[in-house]
């Protein structure tokens, strides 16, 4: 689980768009950017780098 206040406050480093918390996946989502940052042992890991590519039906599902 995710801070909700920590969730306001963070965005993309790449769009610099706002994230969405996917609680199944553990992931922060930005749509703007098409990538999920993953949440590792309840930290987020907000390096591109690290982050998954969105696959296309997960950018029309959002």
């Amino acid at each position: 689980m995710i801070d909700e206040k920590l969730l306001s406050i963070l965005v993309c480093p790449v769009s610099k768009a706002p994230l969405e918390y996917d609680k199944e996946k553990q992931e922060l989502v930005c749509k703007a950017s098409g990538l999920a940052y993953p949440i590792r042992d309840g930290i987020p890991v907000m390096l591109e780098s690290e982050a998954r590519v969105l696959t296309s039906d997960e950018k029309l599902a959002r």
